[in-house]
């Protein structure tokens, strides 16, 4: 088992808050890019209104 420190991580592209790899991502954590699913949906709906 690993530690939670030795797990890869990376910025959010929309709060820029670092998260940490999670199991669910394993098959495709290079296409991961929002932290959570409100993050993922603020960037769609800021993208829709401009």
């Amino acid at each position: 088992m690993r530690k939670k420190g030795d797990l890869p991580s990376k910025p959010c592209a929309a709060c820029g808050l670092p998260f940490a790899w999670r199991k669910k991502w394993e098959r495709d954590w290079d296409a991961v890019k929002y932290c959570s699913e409100r993050c993922r949906r603020a960037v769609k709906s800021a993208g829709a209104g401009s």
